[in-house]
């Protein structure tokens, strides 16, 4: 065995024969003796410490590329050591192996900044699969995520999810994403996977929603040849297909609770038994879980698991309403024109101020998706001129009972609730309206311009169309929408 004590050896984080090092700490002779003859084997040098103080000492002589520590020592506790690494070296993975079963020792340590952790007795495959992506990190930790091309904008609520998202992605431990429909829960999974060391591994999105109940647990752990009717041969679930990657749960919330009890024990165990077979087989999977429904709420309703909810639960990811983020929704719509345009080869139109202000002043209930849904349908039916607020063809909001506002309608930030509809503050959009909800003036206008092309081509929508300076497409899909076709005849 090496000594425990201190070594003065210069700051590195490899050894004189070039050997990356790895700080080891437990209070158990044997654990410390297997561990070091392991990384040993992988080709890493070891310094091996008892107690909290000692492994303390070694990480101020001394730099390392990785830190295994059990979670109880005679002095203090892994926790400790974790937070300590969090603060005073944040670029160092550091590790927690933790009592079998002992599943508020690992979430506990893996909230504190712990890289990931190990269940004792130890598996060596484990063990070998952990260092292997400790190592893959980079070695240094940057507060800010890289601006992935998906998730933009440079408003504040932005900001902070991609700060989050970069210093979760040099985690394994299990995210949850929380926000509403169209906010970009997929996107956000997909940057965490793919700034994470598992980058270049399977990234599998699975909607738990629409998976029939019956087939849940074939679909998520594969079976065997001849496990049921129909099982001709043997085949790999969601789990083996993200092996060394990263599994993302979609509407985790409209999982049974039956399959809540086998998704919990996989992901605490990291060992999966595919319908049929009689053991279990490991798999190497960083969880990723996301709904719009509220899971806190579900779980008090006795439809989730509390336990389950705990497991996942580690690290939460909200993504902002885009009605947060208004400021970004000019840059936005310019931008997913330039990529709806360049899908089509064809130039992206302009899109005039007042339509931006429009969607900027917009309460996007379907929030992103929305927004790429009202771009794509003015793109594709705006004519050959700018995009304006007619393209966009927003419904009015509803404001209260019998009311409706004006679609684009100010938005006061400073008294209505983040959820809340947005309220006229003046009566200055309605006024040439004559009071009237502006889309509904507008749906006028159009219907006595098309009207009148109509007459003037006896009732020739082509040349009407020209007339109108529209292609005959958007003259056909607005005639739909005004209910104008049996007056054409």
């Amino acid at each position: 065995m090496r000594s425990v004590m201190p070594k003065l050896e210069p700051k590195a984080n490899a050894d004189l024969t070039g050997h990356l090092r790895v700080l080891v700490v437990d209070d158990e002779a044997d654990i410390r003796e297997l561990l070091d003859m392991t990384l040993a084997r992988m080709g890493l040098a070891c310094d091996c410490a008892a107690t909290v103080a000692e492994a303390q000492q070694y990480l101020l002589d001394n730099t390392y590329r990785l830190c295994l520590t059990d979670m109880r020592m005679p002095d203090g506790d892994g926790l400790e050591l974790v937070r300590h690494i969090e603060a005073e070296c944040p670029a160092l993975p550091v590790a927690v192996i933790t009592a079998h079963g002992s599943t508020e020792n690992a979430v506990a340590a893996l909230k504190a900044g712990a890289f990931d952790y190990l269940s004792k007795p130890v598996s060596l495959a484990q063990l070998r699969a952990l260092v292997k992506s400790a190592l893959a990190l980079p070695e240094t930790k940057t507060a800010d995520a890289p601006q992935g091309q998906e998730l933009l904008g440079s408003s504040l609520p932005m900001t902070q999810v991609r700060a989050l998202i970069g210093k979760v992605a040099r985690s394994e431990a299990p995210v949850y994403i929380s926000g509403e429909s169209g906010s970009g829960k997929e996107l956000a999974a997909r940057l965490i996977h793919r700034q994470s060391v598992r980058g270049d591994r399977p990234f599998v999105a699975v909607n738990c929603g629409a998976i029939p109940e019956n087939l849940m647990e074939s679909e998520f752990f594969g079976y065997r040849k001849g496990a049921f009717t129909g099982a001709e041969t043997e085949r790999d679930g969601f789990f083996q297909a993200a092996d060394s990657g990263t599994l993302f749960l979609d509407e985790v919330a409209d999982l049974p609770l039956a399959m809540q009890v086998k998704l919990l024990r996989a992901i605490q165990e990291k060992q999966v038994r595919r319908v049929g077979a009689t053991a279990e087989e490991p798999v190497n999977v960083r969880i990723i879980c996301a709904t719009h429904q509220n899971l806190r709420q579900r779980v008090d309703e006795n439809k989730f698991r509390p336990d389950l909810f705990f497991r996942i639960n580690v690290i939460e990811i909200r993504m902002p309403a885009l009605r947060e983020c208004s400021d970004d929704v000019p840059d936005l719509a310019r931008r997913i024109l330039d990529r709806l345009a360049a899908a089509s080869d064809q130039a992206a139109p302009p899109i005039t101020a007042r339509a931006l202000a429009t969607l900027r002043d917009y309460a996007f209930p379907g929030n992103v998706r929305e927004l790429e849904n009202i771009l794509e349908r003015a793109l594709a039916l705006h004519g050959n001129g700018a995009i304006d607020v007619a393209d966009l063809q927003l419904q009015p909001e509803k404001v209260g009972a019998g009311e409706t506002a004006p679609v684009g309608a100010p938005w006061n930030h400073e008294t209505a609730p983040a959820d809340a509809p947005r309220k006229l503050e003046t009566a200055q959009e309605t006024a040439e309206s004559g009071g009237r909800p502006l889309q509904d003036y507008l749906d006028e206008q159009e219907r006595k311009a098309i009207l009148d092309a109509l007459q003037k081509t006896r009732f020739n929508r082509t040349a009407a169309a020209r007339i109108l300076g529209v292609s005959f497409r958007s003259l056909r899909y607005r005639m739909e929408r005004l209910g104008l076709n049996d007056a054409a005849g």
